[in-house]
C-alpha cells in the first residue's frame, strides 16, 4: 500500500524541466515570446521575439528603463525577463527575480505550471503580488 501511495504521488510531482519551452507574454499591450530554459542552478526566460524591434528612427530599440547602465544597450529582443528560479520539488520555481522592462523595475518571482499549457508567474513585492499568465508555445 505505501508503494502505491509513493508511485500515486510522483505521478502527480512536476519534474523540474516542465518549464522549459517557449511562452507567450503580453503586458500593457505589447507582445512578447520567452524562451525559458535551464541555467547554471536554475532557469532563465529570456525575450526572443518582440513585435516591432525598431524605433521609428530605424535605430534598434532597446532596454532604456534598465536601472543597470550597462544593460540599457540591450536588443529588447535579448532581455532577460525571469532569472536565478529554482525548482522546489513538487511544484514552484521560486527564489529568483522577473524583470519589467516597461518600468524597469525588478521583483520576486514564483512561477508554477497551473497547467499543462499556461505558465503561472507571479511578481512580489513585500506583501503585494500580481500573476500573469502565459500560454506555452512550444
Amino acid at each position: 500500500m505505501l508503494v502505491a501511495m509513493v508511485c500515486s504521488l510522483s505521478a502527480f510531482a512536476q519534474s523540474a524541466d516542465q518549464i522549459v519551452g517557449t511562452y507567450k507574454a503580453e503586458q500593457d499591450g505589447k507582445v512578447s515570446k520567452i524562451k525559458i530554459f535551464k541555467y547554471k542552478d536554475g532557469y532563465r526566460g529570456q525575450v526572443f521575439w518582440v513585435k516591432e524591434t525598431k524605433n521609428a528612427d530605424g535605430s534598434i530599440k532597446t532596454d532604456v528603463k534598465n536601472p543597470d547602465k550597462a544593460k540599457q544597450k540591450t536588443p529588447v529582443d535579448q532581455i532577460v525577463i525571469i532569472d536565478k528560479v529554482v525548482f522546489n520539488g513538487t511544484d514552484t520555481w521560486k527564489d529568483g527575480r522577473i524583470y519589467d522592462p516597461t518600468s524597469g523595475k525588478t521583483y520576486k518571482v514564483e512561477v508554477k505550471m497551473k497547467d499543462a499549457k499556461t505558465l503561472e508567474v507571479k511578481g512580489k513585492l513585500g506583501p503585494f503580488s500580481k500573476k500573469v499568465y502565459w500560454p506555452k508555445l512550444s
